[in-house]
């Protein structure tokens, strides 16, 4: 089992805390806050073992797990990494590019492995389709939250747009062309509700809008392709696939079928992929746990947060424009 230990015990922090405990790929060392005396009170009520200095949890763990602030994700993952100690990153990976290039620069100079954690890619039914999405050429994304004061210290675009933006890079093998985008500020000092138009190079393009300030949650995706249309709930977990090929000489009496103007006649039928349920967090840190043990590529690498990340600062510049 590795060692791991967890920085930072706040909402996700505590959220991290308990799978990592009940894990058995992980021995949970123990965990540092620097707000002393929530560390204390959490150390008391779940009795995980609470050290005083980073340094100290740093020195006695194999994997460090970061789930402070987005701001101090640099600073925390820079010391853990030059100790010889792989990282997990809560997305997003830091608060700049710049930082997370040389987060990248440092791994492979200390030879440690790196994740982020972009949770959606171990959302079930997101893992049921993503086979399936093959040359998408329009995507739509609606990411929509209640208001929540924790997560307005940045723009919604970091908090919560650019888990759509990790997923579709995920799928869309192509270097982004153009990007359009808006935002409002409406509670917060930056953007609450925001809307991108990603344009990539394969002609495929990609509609975003995420709110924070909405009356009720929201989280899905539609992806069109030829001959087929994928919708991914990723808040109930559920996945609807229909998929058209060409229609049979003599359809049956139940085929549902299309005729264009040109006389092409399609038969429409639907595909129900298994979604098995699980615990996406506990799965993200457990892919980690084996890609370290047998010396594979993390499912969501660093490079791979810096992209979503250098996207999401595109997108933002957008509004500055």
């Amino acid at each position: 089992m590795l060692k791991v230990g967890v920085l930072g015990a706040g909402h996700l922090g505590k959220i991290h805390l308990r799978l990592l405990q009940q894990s058995e790929k992980y021995e949970l060392v123990g965990f540092y806050d620097e707000n002393q005396e929530n560390a204390q009170k959490i150390s008391k009520e779940f009795g995980y073992t609470h050290f005083t200095t980073i340094a100290s949890l740093i020195h006695a763990v194999d994997v460090i797990d970061i789930v402070t602030p987005t701001l101090s994700h640099y600073k925390c993952a820079k010391v853990s990494i030059k100790s010889g100690k792989h990282v997990f990153i809560e997305k997003p990976i830091s608060n700049t590019v710049e930082e997370a290039e040389e987060i990248i620069a440092l791994a492979k100079e200390y030879d440690v492995k790196g994740q982020v954690g972009h949770v959606e890619r171990f959302n079930p039914a997101f893992i049921a389709t993503k086979h399936m999405i093959e040359n998408p050429m329009f995507i739509e994304t609606h990411r929509l939250a209640e208001f929540n004061p924790r997560g307005t210290d940045v723009p919604v675009v970091l908090d919560l747009m650019i888990h759509d933006i990790d997923a579709i890079l995920s799928v869309v093998k192509s270097p982004v062309k153009h990007i359009n985008a808006s935002g409002v500020s409406v509670i917060s000092d930056t953007p609450d509700i925001a809307n991108a138009r990603i344009e990539f190079e394969s002609g495929c393009v990609a509609n975003l809008t995420a709110s924070r300030i909405s009356l009720k949650n929201m989280r899905k995706s539609r992806f069109f392709q030829k001959d087929a249309y994928i919708s991914v709930d990723f808040l109930e977990k559920k996945c609807e696939v229909v998929k058209m090929k060409d229609a049979p000489e003599t359809p049956g009496d139940f085929d549902m079928i299309l005729q264009n103007a040109e006389g092409v006649k399609k038969q429409i039928y639907f595909a129900n992929p298994d979604v098995e349920q699980n615990n996406a967090i506990l799965d993200e840190l457990e892919s980690f746990a084996d890609a370290i043990k047998n010396d594979t590529t993390p499912v969501v690498t660093l490079e791979d947060g810096t992209e979503a990340l250098r996207v999401a600062y595109r997108i933002i510049d957008c509004f500055k424009k």
